[in-house]
């Protein structure tokens, strides 16, 4: 059973009587009247994570994609609580040291606060994040109007090659290996975008699973598809010069996830303004495709204007 396809079934009607789990169908719990923001995230080694080696960069991956929800609601984090279960083989005193120093230079890089949590035995290491920000508005998912631009910031690909070097599934040059396996453990969050959102995005949501599959969960409740260019969609210099060279499918290694940056889409006339705040943060904000009209028609263009597929939509959790 698909991740969504279980949600509906056995937990939807329970929280229908609650707006604020706005259909349990976004990634975050929004209680206007409170202007309270809540994600909750959970990560499991071996699926989320391969494995336990360097603990230090783990929790940081793990802090800031569960950040990211909020982020690409237009929020700012504030405090996080985590919880966590494992033993005396992963909780050692050397992990437990590098964890503490790791969370301590994340929380002054993104100005958050450790709140509190719940710490387990068990012999499969987890851990669950729930990150909390305050706003009295938000940027929902299914909020795309018809022709309406598709823009992403930062560039995709990078991490999910990161992951293949780790799992020795590619090879690369030292410097290169190094540059994408940083990509995949630190991704680079469009953490100073968050006061600009609300001006121009019409609906949000952060490339965890992959652009095809979370552009499809983005809009997913609505009547409406989408037109993406291949050409269009950013990636590093370092990524496309492998593209190039090795004559790799650009479209397969942007679609699997594990990238943090934010997809949203907004109104063809706020061009200027994305541009200007894409200049005064710096933080590169690229158009790539098109809202159209009814279901199930989204099509993706080379650069010919030629049909593509996709042989990778991105992760999704079958139970």
């Amino acid at each position: 059973m698909h991740e969504f396809n279980l949600i509906n079934k056995y937990f939807l009607r329970l929280a229908k009587k609650n707006k604020s789990a706005l259909n349990l169908n976004d990634d975050v719990f929004f209680d206007k009247k409170r202007s309270v923001v809540i994600s909750v995230d959970t990560y499991n080694m071996g699926i989320h994570f391969l494995n336990f080696k360097s603990p230090d960069l783990v929790i940081k991956k793990i802090l800031r994609s569960s950040i990211s929800d909020l982020i690409c609601k237009g929020v700012k984090p504030k405090f996080y609580f985590i919880s966590s279960s494992g033993n005396k083989k992963t909780f050692t005193k050397n992990n437990l040291y590098k964890i503490s120093k790791s969370l301590k230079s994340e929380q002054n890089k993104f100005n958050i606060d450790l709140c509190g949590g719940d710490t387990t035995f068990s012999n499969k290491l987890s851990f669950t994040i729930t990150s909390l920000g305050y706003s009295d508005k938000i940027i929902y998912r299914n909020k795309a109007k018809l022709n309406d631009d598709i823009y992403v910031t930062g560039n995709l690909g990078d991490s999910y090659l990161g992951l293949k070097l780790l799992t020795n599934k590619s090879k690369f040059k030292n410097k290169d290996k190094l540059f994408f396996i940083d990509k995949y453990y630190k991704p680079v969050l469009p953490f100073n975008l968050t006061k600009y959102l609300l001006k121009f995005a019409n609906c949000s949501i952060d490339v965890s699973d992959g652009l095809i599959d979370d552009l499809s969960k983005m809009i997913n409740r609505q009547n409406l598809s989408f037109h993406l260019f291949e050409n269009k969609i950013p990636v590093s210099k370092k990524l496309s010069n492998l593209i190039k060279n090795q004559k790799l499918s650009k479209i397969n290694l942007i679609s699997n996830g594990d990238d943090y940056q934010i997809l949203f889409t907004a109104d063809n006339n706020k061009t200027r303004i994305i541009k200007n705040a894409s200049k005064t943060t710096g933080i590169k904000i690229t158009k790539i495709g098109k809202i159209v009209f009814g279901k199930d028609r989204s099509l993706i263009f080379d650069e010919k204007g030629k049909q593509i597929q996709a042989k990778c939509n991105g992760y999704i959790h079958k139970f």
